[in-house]
């Protein structure tokens, strides 16, 4: 009794390969290939079929199926020996150690990365702000909210824009002071005042700085000024009490300054002057030639009467008693 073979109608497959005009060899070598893999494990009979039908198809086909069939076959641990040796495969022993990889050398340890001097820095961000554009970052700065505006300081510390001078040390010095004293005493008005005149800010923007409701601004305003970081937040908790009431606030603001740069601080204060340029240039708009006439109301033509004074001709009054 013959055992069944391992793939069904392979017979007949193998009579139609030999027709004339038909070389499905290739195909057959793959499928039977295919099917042999897909179980770990065969009996002798299988085994012994296997080994007729492929030793028979790998000599018949083409260079590209026999290397595929090399390839499924290399990766198999049931290949038999036979077809093995046949493709010129080697079985791997499982004593046997992989060869190791070369050592990878170690990477050469790169130069301290040098220090730019200030000079290099202000080369570096030298792109000034045109007015319109200061504008449009201080408004979008004003009207973000808490997230928005960290956001937008985290990006200014990267961008090319040219920041404000630093303040002189001095000058800073005893603008800190005023401050905290200002705080002390709740006068808001003073210490916007002393703001504008610290960053050489006009009141409007000073005013607005000192009482946003986030305090972000007024964050900024001290970074400029170098402040330290205590005199910060004792100015957080005595300029408006009802917010430095809230320990929320003054730990997130406090955060805030701590991760701030002094150059997002310095290119927010430059948007803030740049923005007072803009609103000044709106405000006293060069006139053109033509703009008195347009905005001139036009008066009433007005008719010529018929008789020009002097044309009519007098009338002459005789005397009384005159028959003439």
């Amino acid at each position: 009794m013959t055992a069944a073979p391992l793939f069904p109608g392979f017979d007949g497959l193998m009579t139609l390969s030999r027709r004339e005009g038909v070389d499905i060899r290739p195909t057959l070598l793959r499928v039977l290939t295919d099917l042999y893999v897909q179980a770990s494990a065969h009996s002798a009979d299988e085994e012994r079929q296997f080994v007729e039908l492929s030793s028979r198809l790998i000599d018949q086909v083409d260079d590209a199926t026999r290397a595929a069939v090399r390839a499924r076959l290399a990766v198999y641990p049931a290949t038999p020996p036979e077809i093995m040796n046949k493709l010129g495969l080697r079985r791997a022993h499982p004593g046997q150690k992989m060869p190791l990889a070369p050592p990878i050398t170690a990477a050469p340890e790169p130069a301290p990365a040098r220090v730019p001097t200030e000079a290099e820095l202000r080369m570096a961000s030298s792109l000034a702000m045109r007015p319109n554009d200061a504008a449009e970052i201080s408004d979008i700065f004003f009207a973000a909210n808490a997230g928005e505006r960290a956001q937008i300081l985290h990006n200014l510390n990267e961008t090319p824009l040219k920041a404000s001078a630093r303040i002189p040390a001095a000058r800073a010095k005893r603008a800190i002071e005023t401050l905290e004293m200002a705080a002390f005493a709740e006068d808001s008005d003073s210490f916007a005042l002393e703001i504008g005149e610290a960053l050489i800010l006009p009141t409007r923007i000073a005013t607005q700085v000192v009482k946003d409701p986030g305090g972000e601004p007024l964050a900024c305003a001290a970074r400029a000024l170098d402040m330290p970081s205590a005199a910060f937040q004792r100015i957080l908790m005595f300029l408006n009490p009802e917010f430095g009431s809230s320990v929320h606030n003054v730990y997130r603001l406090s955060r805030l300054y701590d991760r701030l740069t002094e150059r997002s601080a310095l290119v927010m204060l430059a948007a803030w002057r740049g923005s007072t340029m803009a609103v000044t240039r709106a405000k006293y708009r060069a006139a053109l030639y033509d703009d008195e006439r347009n905005r001139a109301r036009s008066a009433p033509s007005q008719t010529r009467p018929a008789v020009q004074p002097g044309s009519a001709p007098k009338v002459r009054i005789g005397t009384e008693g005159s028959g003439r």
